[in-house]
């Protein structure tokens, strides 16, 4: 891509995926040499120039109104949630960058009760980098039982939820549609960025998997930025077998940028019967509450730093 810009990125990757005939131009067929649109036939459906719109697809002028994004949105067929995208990107653009050292994101004493309220469900803490805040004991042995149970409360050990189902040989057999999995991660990433910019941590988060993971610099490439607030995946667990989550995530109001995921099954289902059998499982093992039911795993996993 030549964009110079998270923004011009992201206008040039909508406008290559959309094909003449979705928004009602001609297709010159084997003549066209360009994937998608063309920038002079985006400017035209935006009725703006040709000159502006490069400009702005290049990094070039940061100072697109409300009206034009509303437009090139339109043009683009852009959904609600890529439009929010397309707006936050267009503001940080206009800002000039501060250079903040990233303070360690904390656990909210109301957030520690909520996960307390939590009894055979299976919750964890991401923060907004989809770093692991906390989980209860049934959280962890079903998405991680091989990492450290108490590296959650060291900031320089936290396991990343992103980084382990894409570089995590556990996480990636744990999915039955792993694909299907780093594709909502990917996606729920792109609105991170989207509305931190300025994190260096979160950026470094990028550069390493973009170093690490093939499939990843595919997906990012993509631009998607499709929220996963709930999805149901078939689990391959290695003590209770097949398991079938609904995995919801639930923004916390008074913790912006954190959020609670909880994996739920259906009453009475197979599915059920393996958590509370995990949960069991866990508790035979601790020799006591389930809340004391993980081990510790080895320092070097690759999902903690």
């Amino acid at each position: 891509m030549d964009g110079s810009s998270p923004l011009g990125d992201f206008l040039q990757a909508r406008r290559a995926r959309l094909r003449p005939e979705d928004v009602g131009l001609r297709d010159l067929g084997p003549r066209r040499r360009v994937a998608g649109l063309r920038r002079e036939e985006l400017a035209q459906l935006a009725g703006v120039s040709v000159s502006y719109y490069t400009r702005l697809e290049q990094g070039l002028s940061r100072g697109a109104s409300a009206e034009v994004l509303e437009a090139i949105a339109g043009a683009l067929l852009l959904d609600e949630h890529e439009r929010e995208h397309l707006e936050r990107l267009a503001g940080a653009s206009r800002r000039v960058p501060q250079v903040r050292r990233p303070r360690p994101e904390k656990l909210a004493d109301e957030t520690r009760d909520l996960m307390r309220s939590f009894d055979g469900v299976p919750a964890l803490v991401l923060g907004r980098r989809t770093d692991v805040l906390a989980w209860n004991a049934l959280g962890h042995a079903l998405l991680a039982g091989h990492v450290d149970p108490l590296s959650p409360q060291d900031p320089a050990r936290r396991p990343n939820m992103s980084r382990m189902v894409f570089l995590d040989p556990h996480c990636r057999e744990l999915y039955a549609d792993w694909r299907r999995k780093v594709r909502a991660v990917v996606g729920n990433l792109r609105i991170a960025v989207g509305r931190h910019p300025e994190d260096r941590l979160l950026a470094e988060l990028i550069g390493e998997l973009t170093m690490k993971s093939p499939e990843f610099v595919a997906l990012w490439g993509d631009h998607r930025v499709t929220p996963c607030d709930a999805a149901t995946y078939e689990l391959r667990h290695p003590v209770v077998g097949t398991v079938t989550v609904t995995q919801q995530t639930l923004v916390l109001a008074r913790s912006p940028g954190q959020a609670v995921v909880v994996c739920t099954t259906p009453a009475g289902s197979p599915s059920e019967e393996a958590l509370a059998l995990l949960r069991q499982v866990g508790t035979a093992e601790q020799g006591g509450p389930a809340g004391r039911m993980a081990r510790p795993g080895r320092s070097g996993d690759p999902a903690t730093r």
